[in-house]
């Protein structure tokens, strides 16, 4: 089969569980590293699946290479190679195929709880057996509408469109499910003053440095669990 591409946008936007995943399902996989410079393909016909991981820029920037991303999951889309989105990632699938992105209506960081929408293909897609809350590691302050075509998967009390699939075969995810507990705290390390600035506020979406940084093993292994699951469902639709 051909290798699944997966673009990393920022240093730190690494794709953590991911690769683990990718592996464990018996695919191969080529990062492309667009903050390096690293040109977006023209088209997809090397590629089986397209990963897009996430990033500190926005998908209404001024970037040339945000549009050819958008050009390559349009062009996926059409031939029916899956695309599978995280945070930026899933803005970046929705802009694609039509829907606005915009600033949600707080910054959203650290471990906030999504639930599961009770119905079959939600289900199918998070490999739970009946409506379930996720705990999830969030850190962005955009929202994305859901596109035509588009069945929201999952919900959250600070931001109402966390999860959409399309056509059953791509998937967008505004949660950094791929989270390591290396990466969180490279995340910390990085914009650890957006989080104590937001919280000393009052942000109701965003949790304590302490909350941010504790049981990491336990809560990512948990994430990954998840994603594992996902995965497993959108590595069905792959091209040979």
């Amino acid at each position: 089969m051909k290798p699944v591409a997966i673009f990393q946008h920022s240093d730190i936007g690494r794709p953590g569980s991911v690769i683990d995943i990718i592996n464990a399902l018996g695919l191969s996989y080529s990062i492309i590293e667009t903050y390096r410079g690293e040109p977006v393909p023209r088209h997809v016909d090397d590629f089986s699946g397209l990963i897009f991981m996430g990033g500190p820029m926005g998908v209404n920037d001024n970037d040339d290479w945000l549009e050819h991303e958008r050009d390559l999951i349009r062009w996926a889309d059409a031939q029916d190679i899956p695309v599978a989105g995280h945070c930026l990632g899933a803005q970046q699938l929705a802009k694609a195929l039509g829907a606005t992105v915009r600033r949600n209506v707080r910054p959203e960081i650290g471990w906030q709880p999504i639930a599961v929408e009770p119905d079959p293909l939600a289900l199918s897609w998070w490999g739970v057996l009946q409506p379930d809350s996720l705990l999830t590691f969030q850190w962005h302050s955009d929202t994305f509408e859901l596109p035509d075509r588009a069945h929201r998967i999952a919900t959250g009390s600070h931001c109402a469109n966390q999860a959409f699939v399309v056509r059953d075969l791509h998937i967008g995810m505004q949660s950094h499910f791929e989270m390591t507990p290396a990466l969180v705290h490279d995340y910390y390390q990085r914009n650890g003053a957006f989080l104590r600035r937001e919280h000393a506020a009052g942000n109701p979406a965003v949790t304590s440095v302490e909350d941010t940084l504790s049981q990491l093993d336990e809560r990512t292994d948990g994430m990954k669990a998840v994603l594992q699951r996902v995965y497993t469902r959108w590595a069905q639709g792959l091209k040979a």
